[in-house]
């Protein structure tokens, strides 16, 4: 069996109060397993960001991303090309 492929990353390393986000994710599913990533980002410091969890959910022929994390912002997905998808947030 060969194993899923993700990589997500922000646009920004460091954001201000309402700035928006833009989280990009790349994946891939082999052979139909699901998959869910969380996502922590963390400082110099070592402080930790709120984790955020993507989570890929199986249709006939197709995925869908959603994302969600722990501070509730609301995510929109702005694209999704099967294997590429972008998220928007508010800091």
């Amino acid at each position: 069996m060969a194993l899923p492929i993700v990589t997500a990353r922000l646009d920004k390393s460091r954001y201000t109060p309402g700035e928006p986000m833009l989280l990009t994710v790349v994946y891939g599913v082999a052979e139909g397993q699901p998959l869910t990533v969380t996502v922590v980002v963390t400082d110099q410091a070592g402080r930790r960001s709120a984790p955020t969890t993507v989570t890929p959910t199986f249709e006939p022929t197709t995925l869908t991303v959603t994302v969600s994390d722990s501070a509730g912002r609301a995510w929109t997905r702005l694209s999704d090309d099967g294997s590429v998808t972008v998220h928007r947030a508010v800091a």
